[in-house]
């Protein structure tokens, strides 16, 4: 054979063929609508370079954000009937279930570890909205019940970031039944003389604003995050009234003194160790 065919073909194949690129190299900010190359994008922490959007995170992205590294473990959470009232819609919830658990790769909307936060011990659960909605059915009360718990037992804080549209529709009552008792886990902390954290990313809403997302020691907020109880159209439409500009955003909350402070997501474990080192001040050696 020539050297034609062996160095000079192989060399122009090379050079016309076509490459597979990924397609996930680049994200667009759903804001300012500015690419951002992949790699950017995460050792920002999900946090657009240009504009200082804070896109969503996942439960357990937060739960990397927020431990020190390799500190963390997560623990398994009591089972809930998978399907109490045989519910169906459009489709089964059963089917939902399964459709939710291999796109989230999670059993529910919540995930619960401890470590280390700062150096200070922590009970962390965070929910995802990536699970129907974040929504709030048995399994997330069995969490949050379950994290309580294991804060109590370690005599560590308790730190909730809240994502959810609210209550489980396909479970009904059950769902609803899940706010007290969030309301219960939530005191089983504060009686043992523990803080009780909790931090509102974007969305929080319904049934979960109404109960456990709004009874911290220390109410924290990501920069832009939705917080509400009902829809702002649902809102106008009871009251009859225009809305305020950026009414059921943290910014808004903050300034009408509902939540204590909005806090950008890479300053966040800063503000979490410093809050729990303050918190906990009492449990330092009294001096001489």
């Amino acid at each position: 054979m020539s050297w034609l065919t062996e160095f000079v073909r192989p060399k122009i194949r090379t050079l016309f063929a076509k490459r597979e690129v990924p397609d996930n190299l680049w994200h667009q900010c759903p804001a300012c609508q500015q690419m951002i190359f992949h790699r950017d994008l995460v050792s920002n922490l999900k946090v657009c370079g240009h504009c200082g959007h804070h896109m969503r995170g996942s439960a357990i992205e937060r739960l990397g954000w927020t431990f020190d590294e390799g500190s963390h473990s997560r623990i398994e959470l009591p089972k809930a009937n998978p399907d109490p009232l045989r519910f169906r819609d459009t489709k089964r919830y059963t089917d939902r279930l399964k459709e939710a658990r291999d796109k989230t790769k999670l059993d529910d909307a919540i995930v619960v570890a401890h470590g280390t936060i700062g150096g200070h011990k922590a009970v962390v659960a965070a929910m995802e909205f990536g699970f129907i909605g974040g929504s709030m059915g048995a399994a997330v009360g069995n969490g949050l019940v379950a994290a309580a718990r294991l804060a109590v037992l370690q005599e560590a804080p308790l730190v909730v970031f809240t994502a959810s549209g609210g209550a489980r529709m396909q479970e009904g009552a059950i769902s609803l039944m899940q706010m007290p008792r969030s309301i219960i886990a939530t005191q089983m902390v504060r009686d043992a003389g523990l803080p009780y954290i909790v931090v509102l990313t974007d969305p929080t809403t319904g049934g979960v604003t109404a109960s456990f997302a709004m009874l911290g020691d220390i109410q924290i907020a990501e920069p832009g995050a939705l917080i509400g109880f009902a829809g702002a159209r649902v809102i106008e439409q009871t009251v009859r009234e225009k809305l305020p500009e950026g009414f059921q955003r943290a910014e808004y909350l903050l300034e009408h003194g509902i939540i204590d402070m909005v806090v950008k997501r890479t300053d966040l474990k800063a503000t979490l160790a410093r809050v729990i080192g303050l918190l906990r001040i009492r449990d330092l050696p009294a001096a001489a």
